[in-house]
């Protein structure tokens, strides 16, 4: 009996071992198999060998990338697929439906469908996106945003420290010592001459290639643009102009436009003398900036204070004193009392005696 109750347990414990292993293998494959496509996810973004933009979908700031582009990618870049592990030999569009299905990606379709006016054909790029009905692989036509949030890096914790502290800088300009002030305004004077100088300078050239030859090239193409990247905002060649060439009456018309505007501005330009004026007028207003200082302002509520004080203690008597200063006299006041006298002072200040001589004449008739 001893070895049948043995031969039991062991017929027992055998099947609840086997039974335990399967239950949790796939949990554990599932959970690596996760983490693994969540891996690529994050390789794939921060390469930056894959073109990428930044479009407005649902009220929300998105990055996405084009499908041809991502098969590109993939075939340029064949070391990326290690990080897979078994499914490193799936095809690009099994690896990208299996990202949409752990919805790591979205597909997306563009906004607006249609040419716009005075365009030939749909932008590469679209600003605008909207998630498409059908959520799978598309080499051609597809394009696919990212769901999860982008790691952040070290430098954008730093910078997420310092925005406070500048503006808490900004906000303490008014007691900085003098020399900082003045390296402050020189260097945002700096900047704001820089950037108007440059959108100055693009639609100078941009008016008169576009009158001259009939191209539109913008130089700094994204510099106006809300949704990009530095990179792409510092860039200086111009895009490819997609545009049908405008017709030479509209060339003409605003080429006389522009002819006008200018006379406008040199007969209206004000003289020395008003420049003199305005510039009179901003450096004071910039030396009252400059120039004050906790201490001066401090010591000019002091002594506001002080002469207060004073005013109030000369015309106010002390509680419990019989002494009163007199009221200021008046002219009238003067008056009745030289009509008392008899004596009125001129206003040469020569004092006007009462005539005897005309007052004795008069008894003796």
């Amino acid at each position: 009996m001893t070895k049948s109750a043995t031969e039991k347990k062991r017929v027992r414990r055998t099947p609840q071992n086997g039974g335990r292993d399967l239950s949790e293998t796939p949990s554990k494959k599932g959970a690596q198999t996760k983490d693994v496509y969540q891996l690529f996810a994050e390789k794939v973004r921060d390469n930056k060998q894959l073109p990428s933009r930044w479009a407005i979908m649902q009220e929300t700031r998105v990055e996405y990338f084009r499908g041809k582009d991502f098969t590109v990618f993939m075939k340029n870049h064949p070391e990326i697929r290690e990080i897979l592990g078994a499914d490193k030999r799936l095809d690009v569009d099994e690896i990208v439906n299996t990202l949409l299905s752990k919805h790591l990606l979205v597909r997306c379709d563009r906004l607006v469908k249609t040419v716009r006016p005075g365009k030939k054909k749909l932008s590469s790029w679209p600003a605008h996106l909207e998630i498409h009905t059908e959520q799978e692989f598309s080499e051609n036509d597809g394009f696919f945003a990212w769901t999860f949030m982008k790691r952040r890096t070290l430098w954008q914790t730093i910078l997420s420290f310092l925005w406070p502290l500048l503006a808490l800088a900004i906000c303490l300009f008014p007691v900085y010592p003098y020399q900082c002030k003045i390296v402050v305004l020189y260097s945002c004077a700096g900047a704001l001459l820089f950037i108007v100088t440059i959108l100055i300078f693009r639609a100078a050239i941009f008016g008169l290639l576009w009158i001259l030859l009939g191209k539109r090239i913008w130089f700094f193409p994204n510099i106006n643009a809300e949704e990009t990247t530095f990179r792409e905002l510092v860039r200086f060649w111009p895009e490819k102009d997609e545009e049908e060439p405008p017709k030479w009456t509209s060339r003409v018309f605003y080429a006389l436009v522009a002819v006008v505007f200018i006379l406008l501005l040199r007969h209206h330009a004000p003289d020395e003398a008003a420049r003199a004026r305005y510039h009179k007028k901003v450096s004071n207003i910039i030396d009252d900036v400059l120039d004050w200082s906790p201490k001066l302002a401090l010591s000019g509520m002091m002594d506001t204070k002080s002469v207060v004080n004073a005013t109030e203690r000369s015309s106010t008597p002390t509680e419990g004193s019989t002494v009163f200063s007199p009221p200021p006299e008046t002219d009238s006041d003067i008056s009745a009392e030289a009509g008392r006298d008899g004596v009125m002072d001129s206003e040469d200040g020569v004092d006007d005696l009462p005539d005897h001589s005309q007052s004795r004449s008069s008894e003796g008739i």
